[in-house]
C-alpha cells in the first residue's frame, strides 16, 4: 500500500489512468540495479527515484572528478574525489526519502556480478565500459533478467530492452544478437578520447528510465525487439529491428564458463605505480608510453612519457624500443592492455609491462596533487 505521503507525491502518476494505483504500486515493490553512475546514470537514477521505484541499487567503481560535472549532472563541485555511487545516493535521499537506495563503490565483475544481479528485478546497463556491458547481458541471460541498454558515443545514442520476456512467453533479443563479439579496443574509441555532448547523457538516460517504468508497469510499447538509435546533430531517430538469436542462452553460458568466477589476477608482465614510482627513483632506464589522446595528455601525464595514441600505434611501432622495458600506461590501465597485447602478437614485443588502473592509480597512490579527469 502507499502511505499519505507517497499519495501526495505522487499524485501525477496515480492521475493517469496507465498507471494509477495499481501501477505506482508495482513501481514502489520493484528493485533495480542500474550498473554506473555516470553520464547515463545519472539521469537513469534521477527519473527512477523521482518516480518511486521500491528500491535502487547504485553499483560504480569511480570518484567524481571535474570533468564529469559537464554531463552528470547528480554532482557538485565540492564533491570531486568522493564515491560516485555514495554522492548518488545521498543526492537521491534528498530527492526522495521514500525509497531504499544501496550504493556499491565497487566495479560489477565476475566475483560479485551474479549475487548482486541475482538480488533485483531490472538491470539497467549505463556503463561505458565493453567488458561490463557484456558481463551485464551474460550473467542477465543465465539469470533469467531483463536489462535496459544505453551507449553514448559524440552526439549519437543507442537504446534497447534486452532479454525481456515478451507477450508470447518467449525472451527478446540479447546484447549479443545486437554485437556478438567483443570488440577491438584498437578500433573503437571511448568517451575520454573523442568527447561527448554534454546533454547527449542525460536524453538516452531519460529513455532508459522511461522503457524501465514501462516494463515495471506493462503500459505502451517497449523497445523489447528494437534498437532505437538517436542522432542529436540531425535530430534524427531510427528504430531497427531485432531478433533474439536461436543459440543466446548457449553462448552466453560459454561465454560465462570461459572465465573464472573471481576476478582475474593482475597479468605477471603488468607493473603498479608504487612499483613504478619506486623504479624510476632507482633512475631505472624505463620507456612511458602514453596511449591516450592529446586532450588527455595534456591534462596530466608521466614526466618523460613519450604520446602514441592507440590509433597511431600501428604506424609507429619502430619508435617503440626493443632494448629496455616500456610502461604502458592509459587512463584505467584498459587501453594499455589492448595496446600490449596487439603489439605482443602482431610484432612479437616482449618488454612490454602495464601500469595497473593507468595514471588514475597513479594520481591516487603516488601523486595525489596532479590533476585528473
Amino acid at each position: 500500500m502507499l502511505l499519505p505521503a507517497e499519495y501526495a507525491r505522487y499524485q501525477k502518476h496515480l492521475n493517469l489512468s496507465e498507471i494509477g494505483l495499481e501501477g505506482q504500486l508495482r513501481l514502489k515493490n520493484t528493485r533495480v540495479l542500474v550498473v554506473g553512475a555516470g553520464g547515463l546514470g545519472c539521469p537513469v537514477l534521477s527519473y527512477l527515484a523521482a518516480a518511486g521505484v521500491g528500491t535502487i541499487g547504485i553499483i560504480d567503481p569511480d570518484t567524481v572528478a571535474v570533468s564529469n560535472l559537464q554531463r552528470q549532472i547528480l554532482y557538485t563541485t565540492d564533491q570531486v574525489g568522493q564515491p560516485k555511487a555514495v554522492m548518488a545516493a545521498n543526492h537521491l535521499r534528498k530527492l526522495n526519502p521514500e525509497i531504499r537506495l544501496k550504493p556499491y563503490h565497487a566495479a560489477l565483475d565476475r566475483g560479485n556480478a551474479r549475487t548482486l544481479v541475482d538480488d533485483y528485478d531490472i538491470v539497467v546497463d549505463c556503463t561505458d565500459n565493453f567488458a561490463v556491458r557484456y558481463l551485464v547481458n551474460d550473467v542477465c541471460v543465465l539469470l533469467g533478467k531483463p536489462f535496459v541498454y544505453g551507449a553514448i558515443h559524440r552526439f549519437e545514442g543507442q537504446v534497447a530492452v534486452l532479454n525481456a520476456e515478451l507477450e508470447d512467453g518467449r525472451r527478446g533479443p540479447t546484447y549479443r544478437c545486437l554485437f556478438p563479439e567483443f570488440p577491438n579496443e584498437m578500433e573503437i574509441p571511448n568517451c575520454a578520447e573523442t568527447g561527448v555532448l554534454g546533454v547527449l547523457p542525460g536524453v538516452i538516460g531519460t529513455y532508459q528510465a522511461s522503457e524501465v517504468i514501462k516494463l515495471i508497469t506493462g503500459i505502451g510499447q517497449s523497445l523489447t525487439e528494437e534498437l532505437l538509435m538517436v542522432d542529436l546533430l540531425a535530430m534524427s531517430f531510427q528504430r531497427i529491428r531485432v531478433r533474439r538469436r536461436a543459440d543466446a542462452d548457449e553462448l552466453a553460458r560459454q561465454r560465462w564458463d570461459e572465465k573464472p568466477a573471481e576476478t582475474p589476477q593482475p597479468d605477471a608482465r603488468s607493473i603498479t605505480a608504487l612499483e613504478l614510482a619506486e623504479r624510476l627513483d632507482r633512475g631505472e632506464d624505463l620507456f612511458l608510453l602514453d596511449v591516450r589522446e592529446r586532450p588527455e595528455y595534456n591534462i596530466c601525464h608521466l614526466e618523460g612519457a613519450v604520446l602514441l595514441p592507440v590509433n597511431l600505434i600501428a604506424s609507429n611501432v619502430r619508435r617503440i624500443p626493443i632494448d629496455r622495458p616500456v610502461v604502458v600506461y592509459c587512463h584505467h590501465g584498459i587501453r594499455s592492455q589492448y595496446v600490449i597485447d596487439y603489439l605482443r602478437k602482431e610484432h612479437g614485443l616482449t618488454n612490454l609491462m602495464n601500469l595497473q588502473g593507468g595514471i588514475h592509480a597513479w594520481a591516487r597512490d603516488v601523486q595525489p596533487e596532479m590533476e585528473m579527469y
